[in-house]
C-alpha cells in the first residue's frame, strides 16, 4: 500500500470515529450571527477582507455572500517559523499586495488556537498603515495558551472545547478542511 492509499484510509477511519461537536445547522446559524455582527460594524466602512489561507478559505467562501455591503476580497498566506513568538518571524508565502493606508481590514480565519500567527498578521497588517485592522474567526478554541492573555477575535462565530478539530477549513492532515461540521478526533 503506497502512502497516499495510507493517509486516505486514515482520514477516512478519523472521520467515522470522530466526534461531532458542531452540525451543519448550528455551523450555519453562526455564522448567520457572525455575519450579522459583521455587517453591523463594517458596512459603511468599505473594508478590504482577507482570508488567511488555507483554513481561512472556508468561512470566506461561506460568509462573504452574507456580507451585503461592498467590500474588497484578498487573500494572504503566512505562517509562523518554528516556534517563534516574535510577529516579525512569519514565513510569507503570500504578502498582502494592496496599498493598506488608511484601510480597514478584516482578516478572516478559521480558527483561534493559540493565536500566535494571526497576532503577527494583525500586527504585520497595522504596520503597513492600516487605519484599523479587525478579526474574524469562526471558532475559538477554549484553553488559556493564547499568544496573550485575555485574547480572542474580534468577531467569532463558536467557542468550541479543546481539542483537536477539523472541519469547516480546520483539518486532520491536510484533509477534511470540507466537512461542513466541526468534528474533534476521537481520544484528543
Amino acid at each position: 500500500m503506497d502512502k497516499q492509499h495510507e493517509n486516505l484510509q486514515d482520514a477516512k477511519r478519523a472521520m467515522a470515529e470522530a466526534d461531532c461537536l458542531v452540525d451543519n445547522a448550528a455551523v450555519e446559524a453562526a455564522l448567520d450571527k457572525l455575519a450579522e455582527s459583521i455587517t453591523a460594524r463594517l458596512a459603511d466602512s468599505t473594508p478590504l477582507v482577507y482570508a488567511v489561507m488555507n483554513g481561512g478559505l472556508v468561512l470566506a467562501g461561506r460568509i462573504l455572500p452574507k456580507l451585503n455591503f461592498p467590500l474588497e476580497v484578498s487573500y494572504l498566506h503566512a505562517s509562523r517559523y518554528g516556534h517563534a513568538l516574535n510577529g516579525d518571524l512569519l514565513d510569507w508565502r503570500v504578502r498582502p499586495t494592496q496599498d493598506l493606508r488608511g484601510r480597514t481590514v478584516l482578516v478572516l480565519d478559521d480558527i483561534l488556537d493559540e493565536g500566535f500567527t494571526l497576532k503577527a498578521i494583525l500586527e504585520h497588517l497595522r504596520n503597513e498603515g492600516a487605519a484599523e485592522v479587525l478579526s474574524a474567526v469562526l471558532v475559538h478554541k477554549d484553553h488559556q495558551r493564547k499568544a496573550y492573555p485575555g485574547m480572542r477575535a474580534d468577531f467569532t462565530g463558536l467557542d468550541v472545547a479543546d481539542r483537536f478539530l477539523f472541519g469547516c477549513g480546520m483539518d486532520y492532515k491536510g484533509y477534511w478542511r470540507n466537512a461542513p461540521g466541526i468534528y474533534a478526533l476521537k481520544g484528543h
